[in-house]
């Protein structure tokens, strides 16, 4: 299907322009398409497989109020990484660049009422969707 719209394409722009403007056309949608599928490369080539560090933890809010998301961790040397976002109300935060590894986290609601705590292996990107059970 795709290959016959592009022939018709071809067809109409050889009987409506001359063979240098068609020429001309061709290789600037080479160029576009080139440039696009630069864009579009696969995530996972992109990222560094031995990578000792996430590039981000989002956290989405559906609960009916704001929420405190707090994470707690420690990287390789032992120094400690905490990370606290306040996300609104069908909102969304993300963290960038933590370090791989085990993080103490707990969901605070609007009125101070811990929603849920517990602990949580990061080991890839990740968004996490805090909603009623």
């Amino acid at each position: 299907m795709k290959v016959n719209l592009l022939i018709s394409v071809i067809f109409f722009f050889n009987i409506s322009f001359s063979q240098s403007d068609v020429d001309k056309i061709l290789k600037g949608g080479e160029i576009i398409v080139n440039g696009l599928s630069f864009l579009k490369k696969d995530k996972s080539e992109a990222k560094e497989t031995n990578s000792k560090v996430i590039e981000s933890v989002c956290i989405k809010n559906k609960l009916s109020d704001k929420i405190t998301y707090s994470m707690i961790g420690k990287d390789e040397e032992g120094n400690v990484i905490k990370k606290e976002l306040v996300i609104q109300k069908d909102g969304k935060e993300c963290v960038f660049e933590i370090p791989k590894g085990i993080y103490t986290y707990e969901i605070v609601l609007a009125n101070k009422e811990v929603y849920k705590k517990g602990e949580y292996k990061f080991n890839e990107e990740i968004t996490i969707t805090v909603k009623l059970d």
